[in-house]
């Protein structure tokens, strides 16, 4: 059997480790487009000016527009070209981090995320957008990053509610590596780079992305909620670290190494519904990863310990925790649809999946949700 996994080539992490970037920019050269929100750039000016003096490297600032499009991946490589950067730098939150993929296209690239909200900082994809803002395309390049680089400090100092979507993000690795397991469904560390003349992108997941996957849920029960009152406080303590750790690097192995499945397909699914277009990722994810346990017929023991820990840090059980107060059957089967396409992770479930089953899912969850909420309240 045909087995995939990959990873970045360098992870670490710990308190203002971004004084410690120029090391890594001088291990490709002296001089690093630095793709990044002004915003970002401003929040770390004094590291990066202190790191580039320590190291003698210069940060070519790239002027980001702020999304990843053709158009603007282009625009930045003309940059990197002219200046000769020898490396790229995407540093802030996903669009920066996804750009900056694109440009190297697998070289000499270092992620530094800002936020914890999403695992996309260790992955080979990206996700191309038009410059108006609607998806485009995913793009898959031959390596995860060389390096990524997480400071502490500066996530900590980060609203909060980022940490906990990244939370809601990750809640989902563990279930949807067992449920690709038990299908032998292929995952995403099979994808290659442009063409696939003969390449076979079909391969699972490892055992090793699996074992990853459940300490990825198992991290989150025991430090969830005390990294949440750290992040609260702004302050570093090893349940911060560990979930940082948990949300970045274990759920972005998890995922691309071990599989998805229902829980982003349904996420994919209920962006169709307005009321869930001012809520995070992982927000969505959180409710898609209670759907899929409904779908499967999860114990109920294991459906009231997810709830129980989304509870516990403040992720989402129901549909009106999404901005969902109400929906009609129709709008259940237009969610429904889109998490079904054919090209959808939902397929990697190890059992057949039809629409009206996944709207029933979705149903159910929502009242068992909304229910368990006001028991847990009348309490």
């Amino acid at each position: 059997m045909r087995k995939a996994f990959i990873s970045p080539t360098k992870y670490v992490q710990g308190e203002d480790e971004l004084l410690n970037l120029g090391y890594f920019v001088k291990s490709f050269g002296d001089s690093a487009l630095l793709i990044a929100h002004p915003d970002d750039v401003q929040r770390v000016k004094a590291k990066l000016d202190a790191t580039a003096e320590k190291f003698n490297i210069t940060f070519v600032e790239s002027g980001f527009r702020g999304e990843c499009s053709r158009q603007e991946v282009s625009r930045l490589q003309g940059i990197a070209k002219e200046k000769g950067c020898t490396c790229t730098i995407g540093l802030g939150g996903g669009k920066a981090i996804d750009a900056a993929k694109c440009v190297a296209e697998g070289e000499a690239l270092i992620i530094c995320p800002t936020i914890a909200a999403t695992d996309a900082p260790t992955s080979h994809s990206a996700v191309l957008y038009t410059p108006e803002g609607s998806f485009d395309d995913y793009a898959y390049f031959k390596q995860s990053p060389s390096v990524v680089l997480v400071d502490t400090t500066v996530i900590a100092n980060a609203p909060t509610r980022f940490l906990v979507s990244g939370m809601g993000d990750a809640l989902s690795t563990y279930f949807e590596a067992r449920a690709t397991a038990k299908s032998y469904s292929r995952v995403n560390a099979s994808l290659p780079m442009g063409s696939r003349e003969g390449y076979t992108p079909s391969a699972v997941g490892t055992n090793a992305a699996l074992a990853l996957a459940k300490l990825c849920y198992e991290m989150l029960l025991t430090d969830g909620a005390k990294a949440k009152v750290a992040s609260d406080s702004n302050v570093v303590t090893q349940a911060l670290e560990n979930i940082v750790e948990t949300n970045i690097l274990l759920s972005g192995l998890g995922f691309e190494s071990g599989g998805l499945a229902a829980a982003h397909a349904i996420h994919n699914g209920l962006t169709v519904l307005e009321g869930t277009h001012h809520f995070f990722h992982g927000e969505k994810v959180s409710f898609g990863t209670i759907a899929q346990l409904v779908l499967e017929n999860a114990p109920t023991e294991e459906l009231h310990e997810v709830m129980d820990f989304c509870l516990e840090v403040g992720l989402p059980i129901s549909l009106a925790d999404i901005g969902v107060d109400t929906i009609t059957q129709e709008e259940l089967l237009k969610v429904a649809e889109i998490a079904c396409i054919p090209e959808e992770s939902i397929h990697a479930m190890p059992f057949p999946i039809t629409v009206p089953e996944v709207a029933a899912a979705i149903a159910a969850a929502d009242r068992m949700g909304r229910e368990y909420k006001a028991r847990r309240e009348a309490k």
